[in-house]
């Protein structure tokens, strides 16, 4: 007897300008360096690198690797993956959906895309991560 198979995890493409006429905005992890971020990010995206996230699917590292705000963060959250040209973000997305995410969106385009588009930009790094 065969055992039917699990439906393979899938990760949404969506544009920034999809992105920003969500219903419900996702939670927006850009996954560049600190020093990529702190240049130009989005409005509310939070830095978490991709070697770090990489890093934290280790279960030994995780505490160490992992900040608080992510490893409380529940697998039903929405979540949108940005990075600077859509390299690093489908890497990312596809990790988060193994790790047993539900929804997550990779930014077509990344941070080009969204400049591209003429939408707003911060600089610097974020000061407080405690809302998330």
């Amino acid at each position: 007897m065969m055992t039917p198979s699990l439906p393979h995890p899938t990760v949404i493409d969506l544009t920034p300008e999809e992105f920003i006429h969500l219903p419900h905005s996702p939670l927006l992890i850009d996954v560049r360096s600190g020093l990529e971020y702190s240049l130009f990010h989005a409005p509310h995206a939070i830095n978490l690198s991709l070697p770090r996230l990489l890093m934290g699917q280790i279960p030994i590292l995780k505490t160490w690797v992992l900040p608080q705000w992510f490893r409380i963060l529940p697998k039903t959250e929405a979540i949108a993956i940005i990075c600077l040209t859509a390299h690093r973000s489908p890497i990312a997305a596809h990790q988060l959906r193994r790790a047993g995410f539900t929804t997550v969106f990779n930014m077509t385009g990344g941070m080009m895309a969204w400049q591209k588009a003429g939408l707003p930009t911060c600089k610097g790094h974020a000061a407080d991560l405690t809302d998330y």
